[in-house]
């Protein structure tokens, strides 16, 4: 039986070959240090991608422009099939950890720790399996395409890649699983999210012998992030969230603070229930003048009622409940969702910590998730793995 080929196994067994490759290609691709706009670290990144992909000679690999300016090329990895249908699995290389930062793969236990391994490194290595195991399955697909973005965690354009891909029947984005209860679940709902962005320009004092000719930015920015917090409700009909996050004002302890900047990060079902958020910062405070913009938009994502009868099928062919469930946090997929209605996120590998020091991937989740990925992926393609 070759498990590597994808012919005459079931899908428990497949998922078992590529998690027994996984724990090393998890190393390889932490091991490479990418924080979000690192030229050098995405080309590295991207290195390693490709010899991952090396196995098979059927994946055509082009580098075609990332959405963000100043940032590496982004990858699609492509195989040509003579069937029908077209699925895109999705994936970023990015992370948020500066390079003094970073940490690379080391097993503790039962996690493997390290930078980006959730988030979503491991995600990126069982998008890459599956599509090694596409390649030797060319008869059932038109096309299968994986894409890596480079620009993830902070992008402040438009995603360039929806009309690429507007003709796929399906998109996987193997963002971190999860579960619900005791069930293994995908997730077919995020929140809308947005980033608020209020500069204050007030006038400069010394602090101590005329603090009143001077304008505060610092307290104009004070108010606007209240009035910020002031829209906060999740329990709401829109479920939004509205965080102050970051807030930088004053150049010394004596000088009354002539500019600053105050970020603040807004969540919600839908796009418009930011504009009130917007509209409530005043033009000016105290003679400090502001001006609120919003630095990036992403589109939410419900794509439950498209993919409940494609998780229905999948969760038969694997012998094992797969729960639909929602996220808030955003995602590439939430871009792909608006015209690619069968959109699947979180079929990455489980864990926790994304972001910070000690993030790590499950290793327990590894089968699972794998075999979740390749039961979706014969949902829609109907793709018979076990079929010699």
């Amino acid at each position: 039986m070759d498990l590597i080929a994808g012919r005459g196994a079931t899908i428990a067994e497949l998922a078992r070959a590529i998690a027994g490759r996984a724990e090393r290609e998890l190393e390889a691709l932490v091991a490479v240090s990418s924080p979000s706009g690192d030229v050098d670290g995405a080309e590295a990144a991207a290195s390693v991608l490709v010899a991952l992909l090396a196995d098979e000679s059927k994946i055509e690999v082009e580098r075609v422009p990332c959405s963000s300016r100043d940032h590496a090329p982004d990858l699609i990895a492509r195989v040509r099939g003579s069937g029908n249908g077209r699925i895109a699995l999705l994936g970023h290389l990015d992370t948020v950890v500066a390079h003094d930062g970073h940490r690379p793969l080391h097993r503790r236990g039962d996690r493997l720790v390290g930078s980006g391994s959730v988030d979503m490194k491991g995600g990126v290595v069982l998008a890459v399996a599956v599509l090694r195991m596409l390649a030797r399955r060319p008869e059932a697909f038109a096309e299968a395409a994986l894409l890596c973005v480079m620009d993830e965690e902070w992008r402040t354009e438009p995603f360039a890649h929806t009309e690429r891909l507007r003709n796929f029947d399906a998109c996987l984005c193997f963002e971190a699983g999860q579960l619900v209860g005791a069930s293994e679940a995908v997730v077919v709902q995020r929140k809308a999210a947005g980033t608020l962005l209020v500069e204050a320009h007030g006038r400069a004092a010394h602090s101590g012998s005329a603090p009143d000719r001077g304008h505060n930015a610092l307290l104009a920015l004070a108010e606007a992030a209240r009035l910020v917090a002031a829209h906060h409700d999740p329990a709401g009909p829109d479920r939004l969230t509205a965080v102050p996050t970051i807030l930088r004002c004053g150049d010394a302890f004596n000088v009354v603070p002539a500019a600053g900047e105050l970020f603040c990060d807004l969540r919600a079902d839908r796009l418009a229930a930011f504009d009130d958020v917007l509209a409530a910062i005043p033009q000016e405070v105290g003679g400090a003048r502001l001006s609120a913009t919003m630095q990036r938009l992403w589109p939410g994502m419900d794509s439950g009622a498209a993919t409940a009868r494609v998780l229905e099928g999948a969760t038969a062919r694997l012998g094992s409940p797969i729960v639909a469930s929602e996220r808030g946090g955003a995602s590439d997929a939430s871009h792909l969702a608006s015209t690619i209605p069968v959109t699947v996120d979180g079929l990455g590998p489980r864990g926790g910590r994304a972001h910070a020091p000690d993030e790590y991937v499950l290793v327990d989740s590894l089968v699972p998730r794998a075999a979740i990925a390749l039961a979706l992926v014969a949902e829609v393609l109907g793709v018979d793995w076990s079929a010699a």
